[in-house]
């Protein structure tokens, strides 16, 4: 029986910026402190997954700089107990990202530089070959061979995800927010080719082609149903989980879907929502891993992203299984 997850995309460095304030163009902001960790999908989802102490075999795909960060990623894996020989050594230079977290509105914005991971495609990914039982992909749209174009499946990710349901994986997926129109284009021709499809509610929105808030930015629980059923009609093959500040809804092909609410949290207590996502994610994949219902992977996800939001880095705050639990009893 298999058993394991590999995360595989996108590793870069984060240096969080913490400020008072997003300025306008033009304006200046006084940078209150700086911190330092490490970045994206893979990073995010497998460190969240270690965190977790379950016991589950993890594994890393993707490519990082022959330079001091790339040697730093390897340690890191090594640290928290991840295969790490799914990833390759490039000449370009380990991805990085700036990131200005607003203390004051509790949100953050990215300016990345693609560099190794811009060279993560078909030959890297499939070169991965464990006995695992999903294969988690992302951030797409920030993968430039995943996003380049293909004569047959229309995208170069969509022929990937083919190849490796081929291989038995369930595969998953998630995608980068991003301004633009590329989101229908990229996104859509591989959802034939996955099994869960987790992303947040302003990515489903662009998948979906409206927003799914009101005027007043309030989400609409029916218009993210509807989102949802989009995504399962464009090919997901079994489930779509969709996640935003309020809450998480799920829907498995053939079933009634599901919303659960978030465990609040006072905008005070916010120390920055950098990897918060992919906290949701990688708790919600692990839940997928154990087959428990929907419900229940709503509402573990939503605790592990709870515990995310208390600390500045992407990854450092994540709760081990033990501390989920406890922390879901108490909130029953």
């Amino acid at each position: 029986m298999r058993k394991g997850i590999i995360s595989a995309g996108n590793w870069l460095s984060d240096t969080i910026k913490f400020i008072r304030n997003y300025p306008a163009v033009g304006n200046l902001v006084t940078i209150e402190r700086i911190e330092q960790g490490f970045g994206g999908c893979a990073h995010n989802v497998l460190a969240d997954l270690a965190h977790l102490k379950s016991g589950i075999p993890l594994y890393a795909g993707g490519c990082v700089g022959r330079d001091a960060l790339g040697d730093e990623v390897f340690a890191t894996c090594e640290r928290l107990g991840i295969d790490a020989e799914g990833i390759c050594r490039t000449d370009a230079a380990t991805s990085y990202t700036d990131v200005m977290a607003d203390m004051t509105a509790g949100t953050r914005t990215f300016f990345h530089h693609r560099g190794a991971n811009a060279l993560f495609g078909a030959e890297q990914a499939l070169a991965i070959d464990v006995e695992a039982k999903i294969y988690h992909l992302g951030y797409l749209l920030l993968l430039d061979k995943m996003d380049e174009e293909d004569a047959e499946y229309g995208r170069v990710a969509a022929r990937v995800l083919d190849e490796l349901q081929r291989r038995g994986y369930k595969t998953s997926v998630d995608v980068v927010s991003e301004e633009g129109d590329r989101f229908r284009s990229i996104i859509l021709p591989c959802l034939r080719y996955v099994d869960y499809f987790i992303i947040n509610e302003v990515e489903a929105g662009a998948c979906f082609g409206e927003s799914l808030r009101d005027e007043a930015g309030e989400p609409v629980l029916s218009k993210i149903a509807a989102a949802a059923e989009f995504l399962l009609e464009q090919g997901v093959r079994d489930s779509v989980i969709i996640h935003f500040p309020e809450g998480g809804y799920a829907v498995r092909r053939g079933e009634e879907g599901v919303y659960v609410p978030s465990f609040r949290i006072p905008a005070s207590e916010i120390v920055s929502s950098v990897g918060a996502g992919d906290a949701f994610c990688a708790t919600m994949l692990y839940a997928l891993h154990e087959d428990m219902p929907l419900a229940e992977g709503l509402r573990m996800a939503a605790a592990a992203a709870w515990f995310n939001l208390h600390n500045a880095t992407s990854a450092d705050g994540a709760p081990t299984l033990e501390q989920l639990q406890q922390f879901l009893e108490e909130h029953k």
